[in-house]
């Protein structure tokens, strides 16, 4: 495998996205951070609007846990999938430093095995390799499997790392599935891996796609206004949980006015929001916000254009 690791090394010097500040600190929480950002969304993203706001408002692990959740919340607004911020404020309010081991590093909360074996390498530069989609993609075309298990990949994952420069190879490993071995239209000819390759003359089969249908779900969310104050109420269920938000009913009120309809989609479906608004004569709810306090809530993408269509309206 040298010549391969060899190739990589050299690709990644020339072609790879070295100068993300991720890669470029030795603080582990700095490097926890950004993996945790860089779940489920792009780098371009957490760049450019994310990474370094959160940095400076919580510069370092205790800075986070000694913060109040709705502060973390407000920074991650936007961001989405809301449950890493809750772990990451989770994590920092139970721990002073993140520790080494990986086992250890599982035990907390939104840590699975990939996060896990990042930090391994990236923060404590052990030589462990590293699992996320684009790893996943390039391992099943280099090895033609269409529909391998979690297990097989992470037997071939270990058995491919450059234990020498694991560091380089892992975030090298990334920047190829990112750049040239992408799911559509993948640029085989500049690949670092392709003499290895025995998926390179059809690497749109491997692995094979799964077909998903998004399902739309819709409800009816009810703004009540007191003294030109709208009432939200912290989430206390699984979804959007500790965010602040409009009440959702099943019912419409009878007195209320259906404004307008607002949409968001979601990874795994799309809302569709009916919005009527209600005057109150009396006091009936417990947290009223004036539309200021309510940009300083954390609210969720889909309550921020709920409010948008309420001021359109007025």
């Amino acid at each position: 495998m040298k010549p391969t690791h060899q190739k990589i090394q050299h690709w990644y010097k020339k072609h790879g996205r070295t100068s993300l500040p991720w890669r470029n600190t030795s603080e582990a929480y700095e490097i926890y951070l950004s993996e945790v950002m860089l779940q489920q969304t792009q780098v371009k993203t957490v760049l450019e609007r994310y990474y370094f706001p959160f940095l400076k408002k919580f510069p370092t692990l205790k800075a986070l846990g000694e913060a109040p959740l709705d502060d973390v919340l407000k920074m991650w607004e936007g961001l989405g999938y809301y449950n890493r911020a809750k772990n990451l404020h989770k994590t920092a309010t139970t721990i002073d430093c993140l520790p080494q081991n990986i086992e250890a590093l599982t035990l907390l909360p939104g840590i699975g095995k990939n996060t896990a074996h990042a930090l391994a390498s990236f923060a404590f530069k052990q030589p462990v390799p590293i699992m996320e989609a684009n790893v996943k993609r390039i391992l099943c075309r280099l090895y033609k499997l269409k529909t391998p298990t979690d297990k097989k990949l992470w037997e071939l994952a270990y058995a491919l790392l450059d234990t020498h420069n694991p560091f380089d190879y892992n975030q090298a490993m990334m920047d190829i599935g990112a750049t040239l071995c992408r799911p559509k239209d993948p640029d085989c000819s500049l690949c670092p891996l392709s003499l290895i390759c025995q998926g390179k003359d059809a690497p749109n089969l491997y692995p094979t796609k799964k077909k998903r249908v998004v399902p739309t779900r819709e409800q009816h969310v009810m703004l009540s206004v007191y003294n030109d104050e709208l009432s939200l109420q912290q989430r206390d269920g699984k979804f959007l949980h500790g965010l602040w938000g409009f009440e959702e009913t099943e019912v419409p009120l009878c007195a209320s006015e259906y404004i307008g309809e607002v949409s968001h989609a979601y990874t795994h479906f799309k809302l569709k929001c009916k919005v009527y608004v209600y005057h109150e004569l009396n006091r009936e709810q417990e947290h009223y916000f004036s539309i200021a306090q309510i940009c300083k809530l954390a609210i969720s993408k889909v309550d921020e254009k709920i409010v948008k269509l309420y001021l359109d309206t007025m």
